[in-house]
């Protein structure tokens, strides 16, 4: 099986779930690992912090992989659902503490370089959402880019567009079902 097809993540996340199969999420981290730690390292300019949030995403999705729902959504949306939690987290941990107490010597980072091929593909995928992010009604537009773009949570994105959070979440809903049905089961 291969990473790069849907069904082998559902199925790999099924292996993880039940069976706590190591082989299964060695996969999924060979995957997800290298583009966890490109965003974050893009996101925050420190590989130490990105190397973090790799490590306590990963360390959750092995954790909480019974919680995984196929029919509520893709195995990226939500491993990244559980990036954007655990940065939120790692965050605010350093900022009320005021001291980030990591080191570049506890990961050996040539073992997670994302291949040139790996990381171009995600562009043209990064393209290609973008697209049909923007052929989303404007209401739409505002949430998903909001979420997901501007890693705002729902409650601030609420604020922000002075709206019920209920609403934001009704519309982050729509616009996700819109997307998935656009861009089909190829992309996950």
């Amino acid at each position: 099986m291969s990473t790069d097809n849907t069904g082998a993540l559902i199925d790999f996340m099924r292996a993880i779930a039940t069976q706590r199969c190591q082989h299964a999420f060695s996969q999924v981290f060979k995957h997800f690992a290298p583009k966890i730690k490109a965003i974050s390292i893009k996101k925050y300019g420190s590989e130490a912090l990105a190397m973090e949030i790799v490590q306590d995403t990963m360390t959750n999705v092995w954790r909480k992989a019974h919680l995984f729902n196929e029919t509520k959504g893709a195995v990226s949306t939500w491993i990244y659902t559980i990036m954007r939690n655990v940065t939120f987290d790692i965050l605010r941990k350093s900022k009320s503490s005021q001291e980030i107490s990591i080191s570049d010597d506890l990961w050996p980072l040539d073992e997670y370089a994302t291949e040139e091929k790996d990381t171009f593909q995600d562009h043209l995928q990064n393209q290609e959402i973008l697209k049909r992010v923007n052929e989303l009604p404007n209401k739409q537009q505002q949430v998903i880019k909001g979420v997901y773009f501007h890693e705002l949570s729902q409650e601030q994105l609420a604020q922000q567009l002075n709206i019920p959070l209920g609403t934001v979440k009704s519309r982050l809903r729509l616009a996700l079902e819109k997307l998935k049905q656009n861009m089909g089961d190829q992309h996950d």
